[in-house]
This record gives structure tokens, C-alpha cells and sequence, in this order.
């Protein structure tokens, strides 16, 4: 299939996916990125339709959790501002007070990830952070990143592990589980996209602990440009997002000057392993597959990531 073709049937695919806060967040963030504009306000205002009273978003099938409901925070404050609809408006300074007040977290202010349990996941580099930074938090959004940074970085590894628990002052879930890695891959790079100029020490902080993570995904890649559901354990299964969340995160660091030529082949390399994945009806296959992640599949954030890095590689070719 031609490129064109097969954008437009991933993306609509992921549209007729039933989607879960986080899910509806990285598909908004998808269209936000390729530029449509209608289907961002769309997904917004269905986002606010399901919003908590204590000003969770999207918030459908999963009210346990705490950062999920904000990855479609940077899309409503968009559409907000694009619309002037004063609904959407309320509807961010609701997250922000969620985000800033009320959302359950530890004596140093990290934010938990979910409601019933004192826990920190790798998932929520990429729900909170851009959003507070997109909306002007940046302080808050750095102290999150920071947090999480302290609590679930392996530096001897020089990846993730996947859930750090309070009350055990252990990690729940040590594995270095790559797509969690992903989601703080690009996390992390779309708050350097959005720091302003006074915050460059930060920036470059960030972008510095971006390229370890990523060299070190990359030290894990198959010559498939695919990885493992667990980066150190050839033993789990191939999956498919981190490939596209790892080249999301090349083409955004490339074009924006942050990362050298060097990563170019490995970006195609894995954005090439992607769209052998895709498959007649648009389905990105062998994702860390929905509704559990324990197995290769289909997910909503497989088909947005494969939109992300689509948008990310063609603003990325524009460029040079």
C-alpha cells in the first residue's frame, strides 16, 4: 500500500477502537500531531462529556486511575484555544486543579498512578508532564519528570523498570518493559518541545537522559527493528509500539536539532518493521496488545504511535 493509504487506514482503525483514558489521549495527541484539527475538538469535547467531578478526563471504564485522564490534556487545551468554548475551557483548569491540588501522591509531591494503590508507573512520564508543560507548569511538570526519574530509573541498566510501590519501598514490578520505556521516551521529548527558553539547563538535562534511555533501547533491538516486551529478556515476546515510540522520539529529536544523523537508520529501520505490521483493515499487529498487555496484539496506543511517528517522520523529512 501506498504511504497515504496506509496512514488512513491505521487511522481508521484506531476510530472504530473502544478507547479508555489514556487510550483516548494518545489517539487525541496522534491527531493533534498530524494536524486534524475537527477530530482533536471532536475527541475533546467527547473527553469533557466524560469528565469526573474532581476533573478527570475522558474518564470511562477505569476511574482508578490518576495521570491517565491527563493525556488528553494537551489536546483539550488546544481545541480550548482554538475554539474559545469556554466548556473546554473549565474543563482544563479542572485537570490542572486535579493535577495540582487534589491528585493523590508521596511526601515529596510525585504524583501516584493510580488511586488504590501508593504506586509510580513508567506510563505516567507521558499522561501529566506534557500536558502541565504545555499548559505553562513547567516547574510542576520538571518536579513530576524528576520524581519519577528517582524512583523507577535502573542506572546500571539504563532503562526503566515498570512500577515502583511505596509501601513495599520496592519495585512492584521491576521488569524493564519496553513500552513503558517508550512512554517515557516520548514523554520526555514532548516537554522538551514545549520548555521555554529560560528553562534550556532543564532541556538539556532532559535531552541528555533521553539519549541514555534511547541508546540503551537500541543496544536491545533485533535486527528485525523490533524489541522485546521486556528489553533484557529475549525470552518475552516481540512486540511492535517501542519500535515506533523509539523512532516517534528520533524524528522529533532530529528535526529539533537534538539528536545527530546517526539515529536516522535506526528510525527507519524500526518505522519500516512498523509498517510490515500493518495489515489489510489498518490494524498495527504485535503491539503489547490490549485489553492486558501480556501478550502481542492490537492496541489503541499501537495504532496512535504508528500515527505519531508517521506525523514526526514526515515533519522530520519537510525539514531537511
Amino acid at each position: 500500500m501506498e504511504n497515504d493509504s496506509v496512514i488512513r487506514k491505521v487511522k481508521q482503525a484506531l476510530l472504530s477502537m473502544q478507547r479508555y483514558s489514556w487510550e483516548q489521549g494518545v489517539a487525541a495527541q496522534a491527531f493533534l500531531e498530524m494536524g486534524e484539527k475537527e477530530l482533536v475538538i471532536q475527541m475533546s469535547k467527547a473527553a469533557v462529556l466524560n469528565q469526573l467531578a474532581d476533573g478527570r478526563l475522558a474518564a470511562i471504564g477505569n476511574i482508578s486511575a490518576v495521570t491517565d485522564p491527563a493525556g488528553i490534556g494537551e489536546a483539550v487545551l488546544y481545541a480550548s484555544e482554538v475554539t474559545k468554548d469556554p466548556e473546554l475551557g473549565s474543563a482544563v483548569q479542572k485537570l490542572l486543579n486535579w493535577l495540582l491540588e487534589k491528585a493523590p501522591r508521596n511526601r515529596d509531591g510525585i504524583i501516584y498512578h493510580v488511586i488504590e494503590k501508593p504506586q509510580m508507573w513508567v506510563d505516567s512520564f507521558y499522561m501529566s508532564p506534557p500536558f502541565l508543560s504545555a499548559a505553562g507548569y513547567h516547574q510542576e511538570a520538571l518536579k513530576q519528570i524528576k520524581g519519577y526519574i528517582s524512583l523507577l530509573f535502573n542506572p546500571e541498566k539504563k532503562l526503566f523498570s515498570h512500577i515502583w510501590d511505596e509501601s513495599k519501598n520496592d519495585f512492584a514490578r521491576g521488569d524493564c518493559w519496553g513500552v513503558g520505556n517508550g512512554w517515557a521516551l516520548a514523554g520526555i521529548t514532548r516537554v522538551i518541545a514545549t520548555l521555554p527558553e529560560e528553562f534550556n539547563a532543564e532541556k538539556h538535562e532532559l535531552i541528555n537522559f533521553v539519549k541514555t534511555v534511547l541508546d540503551s533501547c537500541l543496544g536491545h533491538m533485533r535486527t528485525d527493528g523490533l524489541f522485546h516486551d521486556v528489553l533484557n529478556n529475549k525470552d518475552s515476546f516481540i512486540e511492535t509500539n517501542l519500535a515506533q515510540m523509539a523512532a516517534y522520539t528520533i524524528y522529533r529529536g532530529m528535526k529539533a536539532g537534538w539528536l545527530g544523523d546517526v539515529y536516522l537508520t535506526f528510525a527507519e529501520t524500526m518505522r519500516n518493521a512498523a509498517h510490515a505490521k500493518v495489515d489489510d483493515l489498518g490494524f498495527v499487529q504485535g503491539v503489547c496488545g490490549a485489553p492486558f498487555f501480556d501478550r502481542p496484539g492490537i492496541a489503541a496506543e499501537g495504532q496512535s504511535f504508528f500515527l505519531l511517528m508517521e506525523a514526526a517522520a514526515q515533519e522530520f523529512y519537510k525539514s531537511r
